[in-house]
């Protein structure tokens, strides 16, 4: 599933600060619970319906662009309101029957109801959307193009990370309703490459038939917190992981058992523990259980060999065009040296190195710097290098011993670029640069400080998450002189 893409309300945009009336004006006036008709006007940045009520800015869960709705007050905050849809006077033209029922319930499916069409016009806005809020130089008359979308929006992702808990005496699966630790048991999941949702139902059914002892959260006992499934497209093959709370996993020989005769697919099994109350899905401590430690992927020609943690896109259709995106805007020429930044397992600058002079990457992330220049290896690539580290680290050590880089592509996480790395890119000044962007916010935010340097060619938004209100862009730059 996508991870839960709630923004905080004061990043709201500017255009909407304006409407706020003050806090006491609000909160005088209005009480949850509190029903009144609305006209909504267009989609927040997590896919929410927005109106105003005696102007005060109103988010309102499900609700859709030209919709007039009934909403009741859920929570009432000093310069904006949340709300939820009591009945639909007035539905929009594009609204659908979402084919997941529980798609208002969990993350991953907020725009399920939006036709998809629809979803993409949304996705060109919300970049508008934070441009107009950071007003980096020139916005105005930045090339912002439709997005790309998909010809089948549906069983696009290749991985996801299932809770494990006990509902009712039975051992269900599934994502947290949003905002809480509430599990949402998933039968089916029409996202998910149906691979990934085979296994981890067989594998419940299994875990419930042999009474594996499964966590609990409020008395911290318990041993199988989380199933982790991923499936490479190009091969088949699938990863299965068991997040324990403990070392010890009850049963795991007859689950192997199991697993080896019934689901052939899964060639990797791997077990992380993760013991305790925590947050953070992944222990450190993963080991073999049975198989391989890798299932193997390809992309664009290139083979990758992808361990338990290693980040690869979700989306293999979308990533292949993802990836066309950036090689056609670095335009790379065979004398030029390229920084991949934020490299994961190197699937970027792996893809450019046949026409690149050099290729150097780096990540924070040990194993998958390992994947990395194991990737460069097993394709014979011996023109790219990865390292460990931080970006805004390794650039400056880099330029420092002498290192000078023709063209830059930067893909960073949904913080955005770090200010230290900024800094870095307008010292170093590479002819061609490239951002691939995961939140439009934090895209506009950095495009403030790199147009010192830069101009904007072009934004070419691309869906690598259908039915969610995510957006991923890449950007173009030319350098001014």
């Amino acid at each position: 599933m996508p991870q839960s893409n709630h923004y905080s309300h004061q990043s709201r945009s500017h255009n909407d600060r304006r409407r706020q009336q003050p806090a006491e004006k609000v909160q005088s006036t209005v009480t949850i619970g509190q029903r009144f008709p609305l006209t909504i006007r267009r989609l927040g940045i997590n896919g929410e319906g927005i109106g105003y009520y005696k102007h005060v800015i109103t988010f309102v869960k499900g609700a859709l662009p030209e919709e007039v709705v009934v909403a009741e007050v859920t929570a009432v905050h000093p310069r904006y309101l949340e709300a939820k849809i009591r009945s639909i006077r007035k539905p929009s033209p594009d609204r659908v029957d979402p084919q997941d029922v529980y798609a208002g319930e969990v993350g991953g499916f907020e725009l399920e109801h939006l036709d998809y069409p629809a979803q993409l016009t949304f996705k060109q806005d919300l970049i508008r959307q934070a441009l107009e809020k950071y007003r980096p130089a020139g916005y105005r008359h930045y090339d912002v193009r439709p997005t790309i979308g998909m010809a089948d929006p549906y069983a696009y992702r290749n991985k996801a990370q299932f809770q494990v808990r006990m509902i009712d005496g039975h051992v269900a699966a599934g994502l947290y309703k949003e905002n809480s630790h509430d599990l949402v048991d998933l039968p089916t999941c029409s996202v998910q490459m149906p691979a990934t949702m085979t296994v981890m139902r067989q594998v419940v059914a299994w875990l419930e038939e042999l009474e594996v002892p499964i966590y609990d959260e409020t008395h911290n006992s318990g041993i199988v917190k989380t199933l982790v499934v991923r499936e490479a497209t190009a091969t088949g093959e699938v990863q299965l992981v068991f997040i324990t709370n403990t070392p010890k996993l009850p049963k795991k020989h007859q689950l192997l058992m199991k697993i080896a005769e019934k689901l052939p697919m899964v060639v990797s099994v791997m077990q992380n523990v993760n013991a305790g109350k925590t947050s953070l899905i992944w222990g450190d401590q993963t080991t073999l259980l049975a198989g391989k430690p890798t299932i193997t992927e390809e992309l664009d020609g290139l083979v990758f060999d992808l361990s338990a943690r290693a980040f690869f896109q979700l989306n293999p259709q979308q990533t292949k065009k993802l990836y066309r995106l950036a090689r056609e805007a670095l335009d790379l020429a065979p004398n030029e040296t390229l920084v991949d930044a934020y490299s994961g397992v190197g699937t970027i600058g792996l893809s450019l190195a046949d026409v690149a002079k050099e290729v150097r990457g780096m990540d924070t992330i040990p194993a998958a710097v390992a994947d990395a220049n194991a990737n460069a290896k097993r394709n014979q690539i011996t023109n790219a290098h990865y390292e460990v580290g931080e970006a805004e680290v390794l650039l400056p050590q880099w330029l420092a011993s002498g290192f000078t880089p023709d063209a830059m592509v930067v893909d960073p996480p949904r913080t955005g670029l770090d200010g230290v790395l900024i800094d870095a890119i307008l010292q170093s000044a590479p002819e061609k640069l490239v951002y691939i962007s995961c939140n439009p916010s934090t895209l506009a935010r950095d495009l403030q400080e790199l147009t010192r340097g830069y101009q904007v060619d072009y934004i070419q938004s691309i869906d690598m998450f259908p039915q969610t209100a995510r957006c991923e862009a890449v950007v173009r730059f030319t350098k001014r002189h």
